[in-house]
């Protein structure tokens, strides 16, 4: 199915076809000036599809019109019929719409074309599948397209057992890797292999403390943390780890707004003021005596006023509400 050299109107098998034009009306506003190879494929395309025509000549025909134009859904669709039609081998079809994924890597027909194909195949081609998404990930570690279909196939297909250790690999390449960071809490919460989130939170926990100690300025571990403990800020209150790693991090950095912003939300749902949590907001607010509170929750939203200019407001406002959360 590799691209011709020559057009359709010099294959032999479309010799009866008449060719369809793309209606414009009879006054179109701004036309568009269609190379004259698309406008020819687009044209037999049109003939066949008008009828309905579903044979090799028209399987091979899509296959032009999707390299020339990826994104034509109507293409795709319609290429869908064909194939059930001719009882195609879909594993050959693997390779053509994967060989058009590579260089078409964000176009949502190609994808979608893939999730049916895959979906008929079955569980048997999902380590296939894993493979190529991690090939497709390796070029952009952000492809939300991959990542979705991924999700996809661990659902439908499996693959589960191997899939947090992929993870591990990805955000020892870059703990930076938000995409990374989202698809360990969906394998924690999802696969059926590790017992859920409140089996693995406690290894997790570790796992995540360490990263943040790595690079505290480093958003999402600090949004993982706090995901480890979703719809239970008791338990998240209780395990001293969580302040712990606040006050930590504050003692090296005390304008880490992600620390400081979790502390908020720890003193707002139960924390206790200790020792170390007065002993740490007294060494700031000696440097910085505007800071000064009374409430250690109040002095938290002082500090974060300071080091966090663009939310100043925001946190003006949470300062201002603290009396109705208490």
């Amino acid at each position: 199915m590799e691209h011709t050299k020559s057009g359709p109107s010099s294959w032999p098998e479309l010799a009866d076809v008449v060719p369809v034009p793309q209606d414009d009306g009879p006054s179109p506003v701004v036309s568009i000036a269609y190379r004259d190879d698309f406008r020819e494929v687009m044209d037999y395309f049109r003939a066949l599809y008008l009828t309905g025509e579903r044979s090799p000549r028209a399987l091979r025909l899509t296959a032009e019109a999707i390299e020339l134009n990826p994104g034509n859904y109507t293409v795709w669709h319609f290429r869908r019929l064909i194939l059930e039609s001719l009882d195609f081998d879909l594993l050959e079809e693997m390779k053509f719409v994967e060989k058009i994924a590579e260089c078409n890597p964000k176009n949502y027909q190609i994808w979608h074309h893939k999730r049916w194909l895959a979906e008929k195949l079955g569980p048997g081609i999902a380590n296939k599948e894993h493979e190529f998404t991690m090939k497709i990930l390796a070029i952009d570690a952000k492809n939300y397209h991959a990542w979705s279909h991924r999700q996809w196939v661990l659902q439908a297909l499996g693959g589960w057992e191997t899939e947090l250790e992929y993870c591990d690999h990805l955000l020892k390449e870059d703990v930076f890797n938000n995409s990374a960071w989202n698809q360990r809490y969906f394998v924690i919460t999802r696969s059926p292999f590790l017992g859920g989130l409140a089996a693995m939170r406690d290894s997790e926990v570790d796992y995540t403390i360490e990263a943040i100690l790595a690079n505290a300025q480093n958003e999402s571990p600090w949004r993982y943390l706090k995901g480890l403990y979703k719809g239970e800020n008791n338990l998240l209150v209780e395990d001293e780890r969580i302040s712990a790693v606040c006050f930590k991090v504050l003692k090296n950095d005390w304008t880490c707004v992600f620390a400081l912003s979790l502390l908020l939300d720890l003193l707002c749902t139960g924390l206790q003021p200790s020792d170390e949590l007065r002993s740490t907001l007294e060494t700031i607010r000696s440097s910085h005596p505007e800071t000064a509170d009374d409430d250690p929750a109040a002095a938290v939203c002082c500090i974060l006023q300071k080091c966090d200019p663009l939310r100043v407001n925001y946190w003006s406002w949470f300062k201002d509400t603290l009396s109705q959360i208490s």
